[in-house]
């Protein structure tokens, strides 16, 4: 594979995990809301599985003082930022804030445009670890990839020069082709515009619709699930360690998809190597939320270290695969429809990235499939974790999953014979996720995966 140029900050070799205000809260933010989420975090296990940046959104400030220093707003955050990332790094978390690369940010608060040095040295002494740059407010300097590049490399370069490690990650909605650059100065970059907690609405905000044209990217608003999967699906395999596409935060819990929705919602997430940011409120949280969320089978791919997202092998019926790092491989039938579907997938199609026509050493290996839901965790198990006073009903949970226990992956629904074919039903806006695992061991798995990264 050709050298690729990715951000050498140490950071994201995993997609990043989290929580993050905007979805629920907007504008109402507070440091009580960020510690008392911080602490629901711990409680259901949330942090232990991996989410561990609390991200604070917009509306943070109050203005741009006579210093031209950016002054908090000290009615929803009394202590300070740095009182408030204190108390996270207390708890083990890592604490993230967020600007804009314009004039203001979109509430309408200072943003950072021309001010980026003085920014990022009030970022890094109140020990923030990521920063989450919007594109509201740029005075026109947009149009190229090249002026883009450097309205958002100005930031870059003042945070690497505070000397701290800060995750930067671009929310720049796909314009000027970030997905072409955005990996040689942030960590994640946006793909398109703002997620709606829809699976397949359409809806004119969320710009063009012409799924099979890879230059249709305009930004927008309202985009559902699906519009969003079918704007990266041409340049996914920008994704790589340390520098990933952003598919926007997670609406699991909002209300406005269903279960299965929701399921699959999370798991293309995962399986496409998007940072995974929770947009819920937490403390309204339910069970079935919860074991959506705190599924170790789903996560496992999230964080898998080969870092290679799926890729889609069948638009009409939206089949997409992609390599563990073991050797295993994920595959998911993701039905669109409005009706339920029967869906197959040939070996040869899912393995077509590792040799074409039949070619790739896998189509000849036997394959034993597990389903990544099926251990999902019982509503009266995750209520039980809920209802707790303290962590100690999720001890159980954690540990198995810490201890790389057999629920990391699914359970074993069938076998697929060489040259065979994956048969699946799958009902209307769901998600079937697969983990075929060769039946010759995990040394014959690895031997056949390329090393692409």
């Amino acid at each position: 594979m050709a050298a690729v140029s990715a951000v050498e900050n140490g950071l994201a070799r995993t997609p990043q995990m989290g929580w993050n205000n905007w979805n629920t809260f907007a504008c109402d933010v507070s440091e009580p809301l960020l510690l008392e989420t911080s602490r629901i975090m711990i409680d259901t296990g949330l942090r232990d599985l991996g989410y561990n940046y609390v991200v604070l959104d917009d509306c943070w400030s109050e203005k741009r003082g006579a210093d031209g220093y950016l002054a908090v707003d000290e009615s929803k955050f009394p202590n300070g930022m740095k009182s408030v990332a204190d108390s996270l790094y207390d708890d083990n978390f890592l604490f993230g804030m967020y600007s804009s690369a314009g004039e203001y940010t979109c509430a309408r608060y200072p943003g950072s445009l021309d001010h980026e040095e003085q920014d990022a040295e009030s970022f890094a002494p109140w020990r923030v670890d990521y920063l989450k740059y919007d594109n509201c407010y740029h005075m026109g300097r947009m149009g190229t990839p090249l002026i883009s590049f450097n309205r958002y490399n100005e930031m870059a370069k003042a945070l690497k020069e505070t000397g701290r490690s800060i995750l930067y990650s671009l929310c720049s909605w796909e314009e000027d082709f970030v997905h072409t650059w955005g990996g040689s100065i942030a960590n994640s970059w946006r793909v398109s515009g703002d997620i709606y907690d829809s699976f397949a609405r359409p809806d004119e905000l969320c710009g063009c619709g012409d799924a099979t044209n890879p230059h249709c990217i305009a930004p927008g608003t309202h985009c559902s699930v699906l519009a969003i999967l079918n704007k990266v699906a041409p340049y996914i395999d920008r994704g790589m360690p340390g520098a990933w596409n952003d598919l926007d935060m997670l609406e699991v819990g909002l209300g406005g998809m269903s279960d299965e929705e929701y399921k699959a919602h999370f798991a293309m997430w995962a399986a496409l190597r998007s940072p995974m940011l929770l947009g819920n409120d937490l403390r309204a949280m339910s069970a079935k939320t919860l074991s959506i969320v705190n599924n170790p089978a789903i996560i496992a791919i999230s964080q898998d270290p080969c870092g290679r997202p799926v890729h889609l092998r069948h638009r009409e019926t939206h089949v997409w695969s992609g390599p563990l790092a073991n050797g295993d491989q994920v595959v998911i039938f993701l039905n669109a429809a409005n009706n339920d579907v029967d869906m197959e997938a040939s070996l040869e199609e899912i393995f077509v990235s590792e040799g074409v026509g039949g070619t790739a050493p896998q189509v000849a290996q036997e394959w034993n499939i597990h389903d990544l839901w099926a251990h999902r965790m019982r509503d009266k198990d995750s209520k039980a974790i809920l209802d707790a006073s303290d962590a100690r009903a999720a001890c159980k949970h954690l540990q198995q999953t810490q201890l790389n226990d057999v629920r990391l992956f699914g359970a074993k629904v069938g076998t697929v014979l060489p040259h065979g074919k994956i048969n699946v039903h799958v009902g209307r806006h769901a998600a079937k996720v697969l983990r075929p695992r060769s039946s010759a061991g995990t040394q014959s798995r690895k031997s056949l995966l390329k090393q692409e990264l």
